[in-house]
């Protein structure tokens, strides 16, 4: 397991658009797709949630358990834990648009839902 976090000092905000996010991506070691979706999610992080973020990627061939238990069927799959509600995204995350839709980081507009991936 990887893990990448980045530091949160602040106090806890009370607005839900500054409030710290959990997110947890899985991943299927270092193939080519893993390793873009672990890149691209860095990006997006860095760029749209400062330091307001955790950051867990998770091997699901070395905790398959973690897969179980998070009921994974695909990977890369993104879980934001938190704040709620709970959402997942799956694939390389290279549609920045639609991730950043999926953790309510921007509003959902007539063009993002009809495109694909």
């Amino acid at each position: 397991m990887i893990d990448a976090t980045a530091p949160n000092n602040a106090p806890k905000p009370v607005n839900a658009v500054d409030s710290a996010y959990v997110l947890r991506l899985y991943v299927t070691g270092q193939t080519p797709r893993s390793v873009l979706a672990i890149n691209n999610m860095r990006k997006i992080c860095a760029e749209h949630l400062s330091e307001r973020y955790t950051l867990e990627v998770i091997d699901i061939y070395q905790h398959p358990e973690a897969c179980q238990e998070q009921q994974i069927i695909a990977a890369p799959t993104l879980i934001k834990v938190l704040p709620h509600p709970l959402r997942r995204i799956i694939g390389d995350l290279s549609n920045t648009e639609k991730v950043l839709v999926g953790l309510d980081l921007r509003a959902r507009s007539a063009g993002t839902e009809n495109k694909g991936d």
